[in-house]
């Protein structure tokens, strides 16, 4: 791009060319006077020599009077001599010539003085350059969109890679504190909540990543006495509370919550009593299914439909949040047993739901797993080995 001291250069070029441009303009407008005003001066000329002629070639003896300098040389002869009759042919001949020349003339003196203005090549040579400039301009901006989108698509990845490593160190931390699981399994587990409060949850010790689809799988016993089930989960990101949440409150139904948007969802969990639960959504049309015990209970469209899942967000097990991380509500609370919380970041198909369910085919989250080292309880929530296929029956 052209630097501030040779734009104001190219600025006063410009004027000058301007002025010039100006002056050029009235010299030819003072030309084209002067041609018009010799134009009429020509005219005159030629009505007066053709009004001579005529009166010369009809004999007019007023004719050879106005004639000028040979007035009175022909007064004096006759009209008859052979003389004065060769002296009014040359006279009509020399008319007839200076006639003829001045019509040729003229025709070329009006095109000239009608005929616009050459258009200066200045401005032809500056809007080139002005088109130059532009192409530039246009190539640099391109080129430095390709550049942001090159870096920005490096960005995520490296995020992406950054995020797992840590993820790891996280984990490989856990380990080292902790040493090895007391399960075995290490899913072969469940956090209990014994009373309703606003101090007692569990935390999942892992971020989530944007998401564009997911399913979450949990087994839950309420121990509620029948009025609302309270908070399985709530996920929060900074900014919003409610990105995902799990809540049955009062005597409502249970409710998913996405992005502060609401679908209720036909499931009970009222007779103390052991319930797999899945539910999955996408983004794309905010398609929902929501399954109990392995059967299809309810589905709907247009839940925060094409709200990606925001990333770095805090994942509460027992409790619902209203601000990232904390202010819990003892009225929202769950009260009762959770196993088995499992997330994907994709919808699984009824199949997978029924064999999970059945305990047929247990399948762990690929994003989230049930895992002794991820997940940690507070406030008196407490952690136990438990085979959720095999406790559920003598529970």
């Amino acid at each position: 791009c052209p630097s501030g001291a040779e734009q104001g250069d190219a600025a006063g070029g410009e004027r000058e060319e301007l002025l010039l441009l100006q002056s050029t303009a009235e010299q030819l407008r003072q030309t084209a006077l002067q041609q018009e005003a010799r134009i009429r001066a020509d005219q005159d000329t030629i009505r007066e020599l053709t009004g001579k002629l005529g009166r010369c070639e009809s004999g007019l003896p007023r004719g050879l009077q106005d004639a000028g300098p040979r007035r009175d040389t022909m007064a004096d002869g006759s009209w008859d001599s052979p003389a004065l009759v060769l002296e009014l042919e040359d006279a009509v001949r020399a008319l007839r010539d200076r006639i003829d020349r001045i019509e040729q003339e003229l025709p070329a003196r009006v095109n000239f003085s009608a005929a616009p203005a050459p258009a200066p090549a200045v401005p032809t040579a500056l809007h080139s350059k002005m088109d130059e400039l532009e192409g530039q301009l246009l190539a640099k901006v391109l080129a430095l969109e390709k550049e942001r989108a090159a870096l920005s698509h490096s960005s995520h990845r490296q995020r992406q890679e950054v995020e797992k490593e840590l993820d790891a160190l996280q984990g490989r931390v856990a380990e080292l504190e902790h040493g090895s699981s007391a399960y075995n399994p290490p899913d072969a587990f469940k956090i209990s909540i014994p009373i309703r409060n606003n101090y007692m949850y569990a935390r999942v010790r892992k971020a989530l990543p944007e998401l564009y689809a997911f399913t979450v799988c949990v087994w839950l016993r309420s121990r509620s006495g029948g009025t609302g089930q309270g908070t399985p989960f709530s996920y929060s990101v900074p900014g919003q509370a409610n990105e995902i949440v799990l809540l049955e409150a009062g005597h409502d139904p249970m409710e998913l919550l996405i992005n502060d948007k609401v679908a209720q969802l036909p499931l009970s969990l009222k007779d103390n009593g052991w319930h797999h639960i899945c539910i999955a959504w996408t983004t794309r049309d905010g398609l929902w299914s929501a399954y109990q015990d392995g059967e299809l209970r309810g589905s709907g469209e247009n839940l925060a439909a094409w709200h990606p899942i925001k990333p770095h967000g805090i994942l509460i097990l027992g409790q619902e949040q209203d601000t990232l991380g904390g202010r819990f509500d003892a009225t929202q609370a769950f009260v009762g047993d959770i196993a088995q919380f499992n997330l994907w970041d994709y919808a699984l198909t009824p199949a997978q739901v029924l064999g999970i369910a059945n305990c047929t085919e247990p399948l762990l989250g690929n994003l989230l797993p049930w895992e002794d080292k991820l997940v940690e309880a507070f406030g008196g929530a407490t952690k136990a080995a438990f085979d959720v296929c095999k406790g559920r029956a003598k529970a």
